[in-house]
């Protein structure tokens, strides 16, 4: 198994107990929801990254309210030379303060199709990534662990 490392940030934003998440248009959690966020660019921070995927991926101006942790997964996902990943998420808890939702301009790297705000009826294991999954998680016990979640079997939707 050769393993690519994806490293982002990634907010969670509750409104009228919904999730905001995205349509997700590449990467192993393609044609599922996620969650808005995403890679740093050279030189940013954790918060300025935050702010600006959040803004790139949903048309939403967010405040950062909390940091919640750091969890991680392993799936399959062939890809260039790697046979597998390894996603380090960063988790906060973010608060809408402006914008509104709109359709993202694609561009090389854009990977959001769009949002929309889902309960937790609407998500299930074949329509949503590790990191909506998790998200639930964390809304219904104020925790998102420690350990490492694997996902032998995952299924990339293309």
């Amino acid at each position: 198994m050769k393993y690519h490392r994806a490293f982002g940030v990634y907010g969670i934003c509750i409104e009228n107990e919904k999730l905001l998440v995205i349509h997700k248009g590449g990467g192993p959690y393609i044609n599922r929801y996620d969650l808005p966020g995403g890679s740093l660019e050279d030189g940013e921070s954790l918060i300025e990254a935050m702010k600006r995927e959040f803004f790139e991926e949903t048309g939403l101006e967010i405040m950062v309210e909390d940091n919640i942790g750091v969890v991680d997964f392993k799936l399959p996902w062939v890809w260039k030379e790697f046979s597998h990943v390894h996603h380090i998420a960063v988790f906060y808890s973010v608060k809408r303060v402006g914008g509104k939702l709109t359709k993202p301009k694609q561009f090389d790297g854009q990977d959001s199709l769009g949002a929309i705000w889902v309960s937790e009826e609407d998500i299930t294991k074949d329509n949503s990534s590790p990191l909506v999954l998790k998200a639930f998680e964390w809304i219904n016990s104020s925790n998102i662990g420690i350990d490492v979640t694997t996902f032998a079997e995952w299924k990339v939707q293309v």
